[in-house]
C-alpha cells in the first residue's frame, strides 16, 4: 500500500504525461504552415490555367513538388492533431476512440492520396 497523496502522485505527469509535447507538436507545425502556405500558393498560382503538359513540366522540377508534397504532409498532420483535440474535448467514452482513430485514418488517407497525385505530377 503506498501512502502517497492524489497530488504527490500527480507532480510532474501532466494530463497525460505528453501535454507538453503535443502543444509544442502544434506550434512547430503552424510556424511550419506559416512559411509553406504562401510558397505553396506562389508555387501552385503559376500553374493555374495552364495546360496538363505545363502543370506536369512544372511539378516534375524539384522544388515545386517538394514544396507541394511538405505542405499535404504538415497541413494534414496538423489537421490530424487538430481535430484529436477537439474529439477529446467534446467527445467521451467509445465514441472518443472511435472518432479518434476515423480522423487519424482519414487524415493520413488524404495525406497519401496528395503525395500520390504529387508523385504522378512529378514523374
Amino acid at each position: 500500500m503506498r501512502y502517497l497523496t492524489d497530488r504527490k502522485r500527480a507532480v510532474g505527469m501532466g494530463a497525460a504525461k505528453s501535454g507538453v509535447h503535443h502543444f509544442w507538436s502544434m506550434k512547430v507545425q503552424s510556424v511550419a504552415l506559416l512559411i509553406l502556405i504562401p510558397l505553396f500558393i506562389f508555387t501552385f498560382g503559376a500553374t493555374l490555367g495552364g495546360t496538363y503538359e505545363e502543370v506536369t513540366a512544372y511539378f516534375a522540377r524539384p522544388f515545386p513538388a517538394i514544396v507541394a508534397a511538405l505542405t499535404i504532409i504538415v497541413g494534414f498532420k496538423h489537421f490530424s492533431d487538430g481535430a484529436q483535440v477537439l474529439i477529446e474535448d467534446y467527445v467521451h467514452g467509445t465514441a472518443q476512440k472511435i472518432t479518434i482513430i476515423l480522423v487519424t485514418c482519414l487524415s493520413y488517407g488524404a495525406m497519401a492520396t496528395g503525395l500520390f497525385a504529387i508523385a504522378r505530377l512529378a514523374l
